[in-house]
């Protein structure tokens, strides 16, 4: 049975905002150049890394799941009675931002709401979703539809209890008389420390998010098992040069040391991805692994959030939520953890890029 309807009264769409990956040979090199833009790195370097996508046929995944998630979106939204448009748009590949702003300019959109395929605070994972909207928008002939992003949902119960059943999953698939023992290796995307340090309001947000996370995960994991597991935080796709310090230890180097140590197992658990695109499919999944068997380390990996329904749902949740606070009401803000309900606009100065600062881009503090 259809739930009563909700209908929006501040905004007219819903816009999902994912960072794009190549879906041919030929998409690669200009895809890495696309992401890679302003930095001075050679093609040469830029092929190096394509050889990643080589080995999946020159395909990430990214844009098949942002599609699944799309239609996700738009069936939950539909049996709730939220009867807005849901548009998609890429930073860096097609569907390009620019070119579905536009398509909702002519659509007549005014005012949409933008949920961005990033849970955490940092640089390249928000503020530069802003400044790419930002820079999209300059792009529009006619009128420019106003876009508001939703808050950080890192510590919304509908992502974390998700990744604690991928959690117990992943120790359940475990060699028998191993999971008891197993470490968790808590995941994510590694940042340059200049930028990590710099990647909140009072700095180390994004390391700090992340920790809380796992915390999460992990205790509950101890509520539901009555087995307290050691955890730690790891990281991968570290790019950049050598003399240039990032976040540590590289999942590779963890399994070493949890070798060395005699752990028996390891279950890898992404906290920094919602789905499984490369940095999952070739990082964890194709390097992680091959070094795990190579020092005949039993390691699992506990899937992403994907389409979990509760996932899909918390979207719908986070709009009816903002869309109610724009009206002035005063909705109920669901948050885990240490952290609480975030901030729905970024304070002036968040997420600053060390790396090249930009100048200020109206709309975006």
């Amino acid at each position: 049975m259809t739930s009563l309807a909700h209908p929006l009264r501040t905004y007219d769409a819903v816009l999902l905002v994912c960072f794009g990956g190549p879906e041919g040979p030929d998409d690669v090199l200009p895809f890495l150049q696309n992401v890679t833009r302003g930095r001075g790195i050679p093609d040469e370097r830029l092929a190096e890394v394509g050889e990643h996508y080589t080995l999946f046929g020159g395909v990430s995944p990214i844009n098949e799941q942002c599609r699944d998630l799309l239609a996700a979106i738009r069936a939950d939204l539909a049996a709730h009675g939220v009867d807005v448009p849901v548009y998609w748009g890429n930073r860096n590949w097609d569907p390009y931002l620019a070119a579905t702003l536009q398509q909702m300019s002519d659509d007549g959109v005014r005012r949409a709401i933008a949920f961005v395929t990033s849970a955490y605070s940092s640089y390249s994972g928000c503020r530069q979703y802003r400044e790419d909207l930002a820079a999209a928008l300059g792009q529009v002939t006619g009128d420019k539809p106003r876009i508001d992003k939703l808050r950080h949902y890192f510590d919304h119960p509908s992502f974390v209890e998700p990744m604690v059943d991928t959690t117990l999953a992943a120790l359940a698939e475990l060699p028998e008389g191993t999971s008891a023992g197993a470490v968790l290796a808590f995941t994510t995307h590694s940042l340059p420390l200049a930028s990590a340090s710099t990647s909140g309001p009072q700095g180390g947000a994004y390391e700090a998010q992340h920790r809380e996370v796992a915390r999460l995960i992990s205790e509950e994991v101890a509520a539901r098992t009555g087995i307290v597991h050691d955890w730690e935080l790891v990281y991968c796709s570290r790019s950049g040069p050598p003399s240039q310090p990032w976040l540590e230890p590289d999942v590779s180097d963890a399994l070493r040391r949890w070798t060395s140590e005699g752990r028996p197992a390891v279950a890898v658990v992404p906290i920094g991805f919602i789905s499984d695109h490369m940095e999952v499919i070739f990082d964890l999944d194709t390097e992680a692994r091959a070094k795990a068997e190579e020092l005949d380390l039993p390691m699992s990996r506990a899937a992403t959030v994907g389409t979990d329904p509760r996932f899909v749902a918390m979207v719908r949740e986070l709009v009816l939520e903002r869309d109610a606070l724009e009206a002035g009401e005063s909705p109920e803000r669901r948050a885990l953890g240490c952290f609480g309900v975030m901030h729905d606009v970024c304070p002036v100065g968040c997420c600053p890029n060390t790396r090249s600062p930009r100048p200020a881009v109206a709309g975006m503090d």
